[in-house]
């Protein structure tokens, strides 16, 4: 039996690959890594304020995961290119040394650590609060509930499906169509699905 080479993705984690030829990396980054592109812009968007960046982040994220297939082809490609974009978003705020609170949204999910908030962080991390409370009241009730459980609450899918006397898949439904609500709602775009109770 051969030992295939482990892949290191930085979080201590390794990973099985094969070595690979470019025509091979090039047919994988088209199948694998392209279709993940909308769900990876709406995880820069979500981290990063600063659209202008956005667009950057998705090609520096696509050079590093090419470069690290041509090395060896990742079994879990879509939790490679996110922790890839995480470990991105991280380097850059650790570059600039300084993490304002516009350009960064979820700082525990870039487990950046920050001294004590200064004034206008605490005004400003408030009213985006008031903007999430009145985006939470604009969702239908089953939406908002099950997003308030699971985000704050912490609860799991099942917990929540027995805590609404519903089954996991309409938690789940409920959970998708809430925050693609949310998204339209804190982004000014037109919500695109109905309101149901």
């Amino acid at each position: 039996m051969v030992d295939r080479p482990k892949f290191d993705h930085g979080d201590g984690a390794h990973e099985p690959v094969a070595a690979v030829t470019a025509p091979e990396v090039d047919a994988w980054f088209v199948r694998e890594v392209l279709p993940l592109e909308a769900a990876l812009m709406e995880f820069l968007q979500h981290n990063w304020r600063s659209k202008s960046d956005v667009y950057d982040f998705r090609q520096e994220v696509y050079i590093r995961v090419y470069e690290a297939a041509l090395k060896g082809l990742p079994e879990r490609p879509r939790q490679f290119v996110f922790a890839t974009a995480r470990n991105l978003l991280i380097d850059r705020v650790r570059h600039e040394q300084i993490v304002p609170i516009e350009a960064v949204t979820d700082l525990e999910a870039l487990e950046v650590a920050l001294d004590a908030p200064g004034p206008e962080r605490i005004v400003l991390a408030r009213d985006e609060l008031r903007h999430l409370q009145v985006a939470l009241d604009r969702l239908p009730p089953r939406w908002r509930e099950a997003f308030v459980l699971a985000r704050i609450e912490g609860l799991s899918r099942s917990e929540i499906a027995q805590r609404m006397g519903v089954a996991e898949s309409a938690v789940s439904q409920y959970l998708s169509q809430g925050v693609s609500q949310l998204v339209d709602i804190l982004y000014g775009e037109t919500p695109t699905l109905q309101r149901k109770s």
